[in-house]
């Protein structure tokens, strides 16, 4: 019980460069992923007819 709670206390909590390192990668692959797929043809063509639909008059 001692030593799970030197351990619960002691751990190393914090990322290292090379998990720093990953997870910036990751989150730019991310990112030009949502970017290519928020600027397609489909979701502009898509919003476009959404705003102008509630643009119309009833």
């Amino acid at each position: 019980m001692y030593l799970f709670l030197y351990r619960l206390l002691r751990r190393d909590s914090g990322m290292s460069t090379a998990e720093y390192a990953l997870g910036t990668v990751a989150a730019a692959a991310f990112a030009a992923l949502l970017y290519g797929i928020l600027t397609g043809d489909h979701i502009l063509e898509r919003m476009t007819s959404l705003i102008s639909g509630s643009l119309e008059e009833p």
